[in-house]
């Protein structure tokens, strides 16, 4: 166990600047694999206060590994075996809008299609097919959240986009 303070993560100003630095990146990593019905906002605030309880045992270059380690494993618990289907947010249509209802109709049934189709991608793939593509994040920060290659990331993304063509290739 660490004796100096700085060689643990008890400092309020290293503390907050872990939780600055990986909040979000551990609420979009746990949001993706998980989907929002389990609250991941909520895991991740639980998974800080584990890390506060035990930061005289943490070394801050290992907070971040240790975050996501609790983070998941929080989600894990609260899976409990049932398979977790993403939840998107339904796009609120405008007040006053141009498109005919045919139109309308066709956007309402190809989103969900789209859902079906990712909630179908495995987690692996859904998980870093999302980092992508809605975070934008590239293939090399995608493999160090999640711990894997590079190559990885890109077979997964890959594998994604292909099953994805596969099941909405009809719209």
């Amino acid at each position: 166990m660490p004796n100096n303070l700085h060689d643990n993560v008890c400092d309020e100003n290293i503390f907050s600047s872990i939780f600055k630095r990986h909040s979000k990146d551990l609420h979009n990593f746990l949001y993706y694999k998980y989907g929002e019905k389990l609250n991941p906002q909520d895991k991740v605030q639980e998974a800080f206060v584990k890390l506060w309880k035990n930061c005289k045992k943490v070394l801050p270059e290992k907070a971040k590994s240790y975050l996501f380690t609790v983070g998941n494993n929080l989600m894990l618990n609260e899976v409990a075996h049932q398979k977790v289907v993403l939840k998107f947010q339904e796009v609120k249509p405008k007040s006053a809008t141009h498109e005919t209802p045919q139109f309308l109709m066709e956007e309402k049934e190809y989103m969900l299609k789209l859902q079906t189709a990712i909630s179908n991608l495995t987690e692996a793939q859904r998980t870093a097919f999302l980092m992508n593509r809605i975070e934008g994040k590239k293939h090399k920060e995608i493999a160090e959240l999640l711990n894997i290659s590079t190559k990885a990331v890109e077979k997964r993304i890959y594998s994604a986009l292909k099953q994805l063509r596969q099941e909405i290739e009809g719209i």
